[in-house]
């Protein structure tokens, strides 16, 4: 049963008992008005369920990103969670929040409005705090921040909206873009009181202090890609096919990678006491012959094996065979070409 019913219900339960109804009557009457829902016709519902599940699943991809990105900006141990996905009433969302807090108001392009984020003050006190050199503990009172302050937490919003854009991107291609904060919700309207809004909040804790980050974005906002918010269409843009631009564009940024590439001409094992007595005209014997192959190292693994030379004056090596089966080839181009001396 409903936690609270309606009094018309509590009425007609009532006049059942005192009619000499049977408790099985008054059961099977109770489990009727069990299944009835409140339905505001005024504040009609705007997302199905299926939309906000989709809505919920990029929001934890979100949450993710969050804690391993935000642990390395700030330094500290974050964690982050979705703890609800709602939908209601614009009016009802401003005075879930505190006053002074941190509002960010946030271009949503390409479409035509803003959206905004709002955090903790405490959390975003401790955030300061550890960014600029702190322990990342506030025992002061909840206050507006200074002009410095703006800056430091500014800079931690827009790596957040990079994060939020990654996420969003296997659903639509949208672009977040800073433009003011404020700490007086009320001197902040994105939409009108009645419009419904959906709300993402999101538990975020930074070393002791947990807090809420809630993100707000209007319905007339959403309504454009309403189609493509569903569980089904987020699990098949998560698992398309890589881009062929894109693994083109990997590839030749791989191959500008430089790796540090070393030739061992031998080993040998010598005693501490033996390595504390060396003197300058000392030879130590290794244990490779003149005219054996030598190993070529790429990174900390064996790759090449050589023979030692010289060329133009300077020391060389001239590969003689390769140990990259273990290792998935590049694709050849152009501009590749199979030299043998490095």
């Amino acid at each position: 049963m409903p936690d609270v019913l309606s009094q018309n219900a509590i009425d007609d339960l009532l006049k059942s008992i005192s009619s000499g109804a049977n408790i099985d009557e008054i059961a099977a009457k109770a489990d009727e008005y069990a299944k009835l829902k409140i339905y505001d016709f005024k504040r009609p519902d705007k997302f199905s369920k299926d939309q906000l599940r989709a809505i919920q699943m990029i929001h934890e991809s979100f949450a993710r990103q969050m804690t391993t990105v935000l642990s390395t900006l700030i330094r500290s141990i974050v964690s982050a969670e979705i703890a609800s996905v709602e939908q209601l009433a614009y009016e009802e969302f401003v005075n879930y929040m505190v006053q002074p807090t941190v509002i960010g108001l946030i271009e949503m392009h390409p479409f035509e409005g803003s959206m905004l984020i709002e955090i903790n003050p405490a959390l975003v006190f401790t955030i300061i705090d550890r960014m600029l050199g702190g322990r990342g503990t506030f025992t002061g009172s909840i206050r507006e921040l200074t002009d410095i302050e703006k800056t430091v937490i500014e800079r931690v919003i827009m790596r957040i909206l990079e994060l939020l854009e990654d996420s969003w991107s296997t659903v639509v291609d949208v672009r977040f873009r800073f433009e003011s904060m404020e700490s007086n919700p009320f001197f902040v309207q994105i939409c009108s009181p009645s419009d419904m809004v959906l709300v993402v909040i999101m538990k975020l804790r930074v070393s002791d202090v947990e807090g809420m980050v809630s993100l707000c974005f209007p319905y007339f906002l959403i309504e454009p890609i309403m189609d493509r918010l569903s569980s089904q269409q987020w699990f098949a843009s998560t698992s398309h096919k890589a881009d062929p631009e894109l693994k083109n564009w990997l590839n030749n940024s791989m191959r500008q990678v430089k790796m540090p590439l070393a030739m061992e001409l031998g080993h040998t094992v010598l005693s501490l006491n033996d390595v504390y007595a060396l003197q300058v005209g000392d030879v130590i014997k290794l244990d490779e012959l003149k005219d054996s192959h030598i190993d070529v190292r790429v990174g900390n693994q064996v790759r090449f094996k050589a023979r030692p030379g010289t060329l133009n004056g300077h020391m060389a090596v001239e590969l003689t065979k390769i140990l990259t089966q273990d290792m998935p080839a590049l694709p050849s181009t152009s501009e590749e070409n199979n030299k043998g001396e490095k």
